[in-house]
């Protein structure tokens, strides 16, 4: 897996997580914990945004052209966890799959 849609399922494992609290801080998620751009870590809110894999957060290009994000209690959707649950799937058939190449190395994937 590569490191974009790596660091998309630690945002989304991160606020399927968030469910059980009240209130949720985004520094948990920033572009600073994820080790990424401040502007790579915008586009990956906003495309999630865009699927729908979340909701209550806006990113956006101020007047003086600085990235600007609206936080209005980030969440996952149903789509999110829908995204996580067939992510987490996959992983564990490709950790699977590579096992057996470990134990017979022949046999490529």
């Amino acid at each position: 897996m590569n490191d974009n849609f790596k660091c998309i399922y630690k945002i989304l494992k991160t606020l399927e997580k968030a469910m059980d609290y009240p209130e949720f801080d985004i520094s948990q998620i920033n572009h600073e914990k994820l080790g990424v751009s401040k502007e790579r870590w915008a586009r990956y809110i906003e495309m999630m945004v865009d699927v729908g894999y979340i909701k209550g957060i806006r990113v956006f290009v101020d007047a003086t052209g600085e990235l600007e994000i609206e936080d209005s209690g980030i969440r996952i959707t149903l789509k999110g966890l829908e995204y996580l649950t067939e992510n987490t799937i996959m992983q564990r058939m490709y950790k699977a799959a590579k096992g057996i190449t470990d134990i017979i190395p022949s046999v490529t994937i």
